[in-house]
């Protein structure tokens, strides 16, 4: 099937997420040790309590990845003295750094899985790992060799199978889509395939994109939110699309957004080690207050948050939220 084929109308002019004023939530100046910058961060609620497993980027370069706490979401953030996955010097897949985590709640597991990229000579790959408290992990190791990143997993099983949903790079063309593959036990992963394909120039995800935050199981299926990168002139433009996938057999596409829904335009997102990024790995369905709280990483320097109405009008009622 053509990817035009699978786009569904603009959602309007009015904007769907609004980002909250407290903005940016947490920088490099909020960690107890030096570091030159914090982004994309995992999401999960534990005891009432929204944590924050953030990408790290120390002052050599390297990244690793540590918990944030707040009671609320988005202020008296408490940030742990060390991280909760480094860089092992020792093993060549992961030597380099971690970062990039998406974290999933598996009842079935009593446990969070944290799927995250690994950097190490190959190149990234995606590694996982559980944890129980956020203060251990237990590592999976490696679940898809170098290059590939952007990795989330389904919530529950669907046919008996764990499904990761993962960004391999093709080292013939370089082009970035969205495959999908299968497990039983979370080490070994098998039956790959594309799921969501590049459009073509010049659509704002023609130069890659990547799986954001773990699927949200709707009644109407699996809700996606994924980045797609556009080339300009001057640097990689991301934004934020929806997908809507089917709760049976997730590898058949029901929707996907011809605009993109959220895109960087305020200073922290338009400036900083990376310009006009907005990169969501991170959400939280706050179903006591009806909404949706996005966390993003910002231009590769800082963590922001939006949030969106769970049925606010043609938005996310239409996508089977609210």
């Amino acid at each position: 099937m053509s990817p035009l084929s699978q786009t569904v109308p603009p959602t309007g002019r009015t904007p769907l997420f609004t980002r909250h004023p407290a903005n940016p939530l947490l920088t490099a100046a909020d960690w107890p040790y030096p570091v030159s910058a914090v982004c994309n961060p995992g999401a999960a609620v534990v005891d009432g309590e929204t944590i924050l497993l953030c990408r790290v980027e120390d002052r050599r370069g390297l990244s690793h990845l540590t918990v944030a706490r707040s009671a609320d979401g988005v202020g008296d953030w408490r940030v742990d003295d060390k991280p909760l996955i480094a860089p092992d010097g020792d093993d060549s897949l992961t030597a380099w750094g971690a970062g990039d985590a998406r974290v999933t709640r598996v009842d079935e597991l009593d446990a969070w899985v944290i799927t995250y990229t690994a950097l190490g000579y190959g190149g990234p790959c995606v590694a996982v790992a559980l944890t129980r408290d956020f203060c251990s992990v237990e590592h999976m190791g490696v679940a898809m060799p170098p290059d590939n990143t952007d990795a989330a997993l389904l919530p529950r099983r669907v046919d008996g199978e764990f499904v990761l949903l993962h960004r391999p790079i093709s080292p013939m063309s370089r082009r970035g889509d969205v495959w999908l593959s299968r497990s039983r036990d979370l080490r070994c992963w098998y039956g790959g395939k594309t799921l969501l394909s590049t459009r073509p120039v010049p659509w704002w995800d023609s130069e890659h994109i990547g799986i954001g935050p773990p699927p949200i199981e709707t009644d109407a299926g699996w809700l996606c939110f994924y980045h797609g990168v556009k080339r300009t002139a001057s640097t990689p433009l991301y934004h934020v699309g929806l997908v809507l996938l089917d709760l049976d057999d997730p590898t058949r596409v029901l929707r996907r957004s011809a605009d993109w829904v959220f895109g960087p335009a305020a200073p922290y997102e338009v400036s900083g080690d990376a310009p006009n990024v907005v990169y969501p790995t991170g959400l939280v369905h706050d179903e006591d207050a009806g909404e949706l709280r996005l966390y993003y990483g910002a231009a590769d320097a800082c963590v922001a948050m939006a949030t969106v109405r769970a049925g606010d009008g043609e938005g996310l009622l239409g996508w089977g939220v609210g």
